[in-house]
């Protein structure tokens, strides 16, 4: 296979759950995907990234695993799961799993020896530690609230779970650990899957001193995700999984890593490094955070995000590969939160994939995505799933920190429950997705924003999306080329240019709804419009850009 193959490649991430239900118990499985790969075949993309399918009493959407070699009883069986496996391949898809080893299930078998008692052969698979003073040994704060350590009596001593109380965290520090880990990745590469996104893996190496840390005001524990992320033994432990794993198959590799910097980032991906192919930074995804963290309800400024995502681009080059993403089943729907969901929604949602996947790195579509879906609006808790949006409701309102009415506001704003409402394929009962009662509410909007729509109009998202994956493949500027970031301190305009050889790309993005203007830079005259999301003839000079406009253009000279 051709090396480094996943630079061309573009990955498009399914939350099974919320896919296609093939036997209408209101929950999307396996044979519903395989269903599917037709659509997926027909929109170009390389990489099918599942969600994890894995064996989970589904404390955290399966984010909670108790076999990791077996499949959730929702999403169907091993079989089922070969046969999609196969039908992929049969049509050139790959299948990247979600690798989840920072933690398992407290209903993992290794958990429940552990948990028995200080001396049998599972006892130091978790990291356990005597409490202080009566209580918690360490202020830290789980990511889904509450305190990160959880009291065994069996042991008298309590567990940390840097997430759900059901999430006890694996101790990587115990070489036993690691080749169980390394053993049950190889089963997966034996069975023919095509690479690993690796949740949460910047947090495996904890601190060699667990120490209090800092409380910010208004909390009762300190967060617990930059005490954790980026331990002593990180690269050494992800160096160790590249030998013994990753380096033996052509696989494509990216770690979820919170808390990355650019120079982190080049030690987890660097080309030289041996460790993953890329890594997810989450710089540009938070900075729409407010005074109670990501619970805010506006977005940020524009020439924030620009200088955040220019940083990557030009800071990465040549050095380490980006991951290029607005969406997934952790995020609200790009087209809600930077662009316009209603009066410009095709528009905006066109604009937003138009910038993205003309910068370097290999791009993430989320499920509905290219259908331009949008947040769920919901406007009762009692229809959220998602356990850190009830637990952050119940924290903030019951706490009296802030009102309802802005709480549920941020919730429509910021859930992840927006990314995993049913997929809208069509405009039958519950979009298509299920003929049962589905798992989450249906975005009521599916009657006129679904697939079916989607196919049978030329000028669609979709098919907007499908050229945008050709053009990659098409031009190798795309991939390769240097970036230079236009008009920095314009909070309306993302302008920037590609370089490579005697090769140059322009790409143009109105991020208002109001017209805009734009003088061309010289040296395009002569160029040619590759893509763009309104009909225009005109190239040069100082144009007016409509709402959410967008357009490319390349030269060669």
């Amino acid at each position: 296979m051709q090396e480094n193959w996943w630079k061309n490649a573009v990955v498009y991430q399914i939350y099974p759950r919320s896919f296609m239900d093939s036997n209408n118990d209101g929950i999307g499985d396996l044979k519903g995907i395989t269903q599917k790969l037709d659509y997926l075949k027909e929109l170009g993309v390389d990489i099918i990234w599942l969600s994890p399918v894995y064996k989970s009493p589904n404390c955290d959407n399966g984010y909670d695993i108790s076999d990791y070699q077996d499949i959730m009883d929702d999403f169907g069986t091993m079989a089922d799961f070969d046969e999609m496996l196969d039908e992929a391949h049969k049509r050139g898809l790959k299948i990247m799993m979600d690798l989840v080893v920072n933690h398992t299930s407290d209903e993992h078998p290794w958990f429940i020896e552990s948990a028995r008692s200080k001396d049998n052969p599972y006892s130091d698979y978790y990291i356990w530690r005597d409490g202080k003073d009566g209580k918690e040994p360490t202020n830290w704060e789980a990511s889904f609230g509450g305190s990160a350590w959880e009291y065994c009596a069996a042991r008298d001593q309590y567990y940390l779970h840097a997430f759900a109380v059901k999430q006890p965290d694996l101790n990587w520090d115990n070489p036993k650990v690691r080749q169980e880990v390394f053993q049950m990745m190889d089963w997966w590469c034996q069975k023919g899957i095509d690479g690993f996104r690796m949740d949460v893996i910047s947090m495996i190496s904890k601190p060699e001193v667990f120490e209090d840390g800092h409380v910010r005001e208004g909390h009762q524990y300190a967060e617990i995700g930059p005490i954790i992320t980026h331990g002593p033994h990180e690269h050494e432990y992800l160096k160790e999984m590249n030998r013994e794993v990753l380096s033996r198959y052509p696989l494509a590799t990216v770690g979820e890593t919170a808390c990355v910097t650019v120079e982190e980032a080049k030690r987890y991906a660097g080309f030289d490094e041996h460790e993953l192919n890329m890594v997810f930074q989450f710089e540009h995804m938070d900075l729409d955070f407010g005074s109670y963290g990501k619970w805010n309800n506006r977005p940020p400024r524009l020439t924030q995000l620009k200088e955040v995502l220019s940083k990557w681009q030009t800071q990465l080059h040549g050095k380490a590969w980006n991951s290029l993403y607005w969406d997934n089943h952790d995020q609200p729907r790009v087209v809600s939160r930077f662009g316009n969901d209603k009066e410009f929604r095709a528009e905006s949602a066109k604009m937003l994939a138009t910038c993205l996947h003309m910068m370097q790195g290999t791009p993430y579509i989320y499920q509905g995505e290219e259908l331009g879906m949008t947040n769920a609006g919901f406007t009762s808790i009692d229809q959220y799933r998602d356990i850190e949006s009830i637990n952050a409701y119940h924290e903030i309102v019951d706490g009296g920190i802030a009102g309802e009415d802005y709480m549920m506001e941020c919730l429509r704003f910021k859930s992840r429950d927006n990314a995993r409402t049913p997929m809208q394929w069509d405009s039958s009962v519950n979009a298509g997705f299920t003929e049962g009662t589905p798992w989450i509410e249906v975005n009521p909007n599916y009657t006129g924003i679904n697939a079916r729509a989607a196919l049978a109009d030329k000028d669609s998202i979709f098919y907007y999306y499908k050229k945008l994956i050709g053009l990659r493949k098409e031009y190798q500027i795309i991939t390769e080329g240097s970036y230079e970031l236009l008009l920095p301190d314009s909070e309306e305009l993302y302008a920037y240019t590609r370089t490579y050889g005697d090769e140059k790309l322009l790409t143009v993005c109105n991020f208002t709804g109001d017209i805009q203007k734009f003088e061309v830079p010289g040296g395009f005259e002569k160029s040619r419009c590759l893509i763009g999301n309104y009909s225009r003839d005109v190239y040069k000079g100082q144009i007016e850009l409509k709402p959410y406009e967008a357009f490319v253009l390349y030269k060669c000279r």
